[in-house]
């Protein structure tokens, strides 16, 4: 799946991992996150995540 990092503090989303802390559960694909979420490092929103390439 798909990793997505934050542009403003490089925080990268992993599905695999998911955030249990900010309620959303291993497995979940970054495109299912609700809008609201929001880095659990820095607080950016959803829109300040971009494709991540290892």
């Amino acid at each position: 799946m798909q990793k997505y990092i934050c542009t403003v503090c490089d925080y990268v989303y992993d599905p695999e991992q998911g955030d249990e802390d900010g309620g959303i559960k291993p497995g979940t694909p970054f495109e299912d996150i609700p809008e609201e979420w929001v880095c659990p490092q820095c607080g950016a929103t959803k829109e300040d995540f971009e494709p991540y390439e290892e």
